[in-house]
């Protein structure tokens, strides 16, 4: 009897994690993440790490994460970019600026093009942050997170709630997205009455070590034997059990993509999936990146 106890119980916990979250014992999808091998690429200036983790091995599902590690010491830097205007792929924002290595940046309008957040490159401000419907919201919860670059190394600010507030800031290339997902080392409080923070799909963040490693991962979705996708807690957790003591949620969904210099696929070496398919194929045009130069 406790046995079939036991596995009911193990069973809704990978039907229905939201019912039991509470209960599940994270230590072992800890030490998956940590003991991983990983399928590692060293490049010149920073290190391609992938890994398939099979059905039901990671959060009870099947996850594919791609993460792209940057040493302090390496000669590479971070650059944003942003298209002119019309939208455009990742991997063709990244070939128009020579960049060795790229992920898909902040949120933006599908229609219009434009980001909805706070975006300045080099000087130039290309976008500001939209306002809330509610006009006694000042800033919407994907805004409380800001990425900076000081000589293209990352750092991070939170906003306060004035939506200008990235205005007053002096330095030339910010990015304004969201959620924060680890402060000091400290995982921060998300939402739980959002399906964007509660539900899985596609992931894309950036995160820093204390040693100075910057890290970008993008973590696919849509696809549930192969990569269900993460919840903001479970990237939380991800992003944690690699090392990174700050960490930012950047646009997801059918944007996430990554992009390495002279690979297959058009350089396209995660799972993108706008055109509904396990493949390379499924690039969502972007208005903005973070590039590896």
């Amino acid at each position: 009897m406790l046995k079939r106890i036991t596995l009911s119980l193990l069973l809704a916990s990978c039907l229905f994690p939201t019912l039991l979250r509470a209960q599940i014992d994270y230590s072992v999808d800890s030490l998956r993440v940590v003991n991983a091998e990983w399928s590692i690429d060293t490049l010149e200036g920073f290190y391609l790490k992938r890994y398939q983790f099979s059905e039901g091995a990671l959060f009870c599902s099947a996850q594919y994460l791609c993460v792209i590690e940057i040493p302090k010491k390496s000669h590479r830097r971070l650059a944003f970019a942003c298209c002119d205007t019309a939208l455009s792929e990742l991997s063709t924002l990244a070939q128009r600026h020579n960049a060795y290595a790229a992920i898909n940046g902040s949120f933006f309008d599908m229609d219009l093009g434009n980001p909805v957040c706070f975006l300045r490159i080099n000087g130039q401000q290309f976008g500001e942050n939209t306002p809330a419907k509610d006009d006694s919201v000042r800033r919407k919860y994907y805004q409380y997170a800001t990425l900076l670059l000081d000589n293209g190394r990352p750092r991070v600010a939170v906003p306060d709630s004035n939506r200008l507030w990235e205005e007053s800031l002096r330095d030339s290339n910010v990015m304004t997205a969201g959620p924060m997902l680890l402060l000091d080392g400290k995982e921060v409080p998300q939402r739980d009455d959002r399906t964007f923070v509660t539900r899985r799909h596609n992931r894309t963040a950036v995160g820093i070590r204390p040693d100075g490693t910057t890290l970008l991962l993008v973590a696919d979705g849509r696809f549930r034997h192969q990569a269900e996708g993460l919840s903001l807690p479970e990237l939380q957790r991800v992003m944690r059990w690699l090392g990174c003591t700050e960490a930012i949620n950047l646009d997801g969904g059918g944007s996430t993509t990554m992009y390495i210099h002279d690979r297959p696929h058009d350089g396209v070496v995660n799972y993108p999936s706008d055109n509904h398919h396990h493949d390379h194929e499924g690039q969502r045009p972007v208005s903005n990146a973070i590039l590896l130069l």
